[in-house]
């Protein structure tokens, strides 16, 4: 039950799922600070190691720090990223990571720096501790309407990430999510069919 007494529409839940996509365009218009929060407080709401919550998120607005930011996701991209990825995705997605890389992701009018404090869990734990916060972030801002995506690429140049947030050495920096108002809907995403990832009892007997 929600907290006025309704039962939750799980039909919504699911939608939100099949509606999450990268996006790496977005419009001018900002984000306002209500709606930021509205989708980090769901960010908070994921399950960690030892319920350890480390999670830490730094929100960028400024605009010369936004563009210091893309640089470095350009720089990063530029200097090897984009010669591991030629020849492995599709073309058509190469060219908008290309894109978004040099480009479109620094005109976001909103970065989410997210880090893990490790004051507060084990290094072993902070993919399973951070990644599930990310998705919640990630389906919240969908469930709103924003664009969103998740980049690791910035992280390459933490010292420089460091700099222009304030984190400090404590905080391992994982991901910068772009928020914002995407510039079109979100294309139908094509996933695998559960015959080819799931499977009853054992690995031989597909779903």
């Amino acid at each position: 039950m929600t907290a006025d007494g309704d039962a939750p529409d799980v039909r919504d839940v699911f939608g939100v799922m099949e509606r999450q996509r990268a996006c790496r365009e977005f419009t001018e218009e900002d984000v306002s600070d209500e709606l930021v929060a509205r989708v980090l407080r769901a960010a908070t709401r994921a399950p960690s190691a030892e319920n350890s919550q480390p999670s830490v998120f730094v929100v960028v607005r400024d605009a010369a720090t936004r563009a210091a930011i893309g640089g470095l996701m350009r720089r990063a991209w530029e200097g090897g990223a984009r010669r591991y990825s030629e020849g492995r995705l599709d073309p058509a997605l190469l060219a908008d990571v290309d894109r978004g890389a040099t480009e479109t992701l620094a005109r976001a009018p909103v970065h989410v720096i997210v880090g893990a404090d490790l004051d507060r869990c084990l290094p072993q734990t902070v993919g399973s501790s951070v990644f599930p916060a990310i998705q919640n972030l990630l389906l919240a801002a969908t469930a709103v309407g924003l664009g969103s995506v998740l980049t690791t690429l910035a992280v390459t140049q933490a010292g420089e990430l460091r700099r222009l947030t304030g984190l400090d050495e404590r905080v391992e920096i994982v991901a910068v999510i772009p928020l914002g108002w995407p510039v079109r809907p979100p294309r139908p995403g094509v996933r695998r069919p559960l015959a080819e990832v799931a499977f009853r009892e054992t690995a031989d007997h597909p779903w």
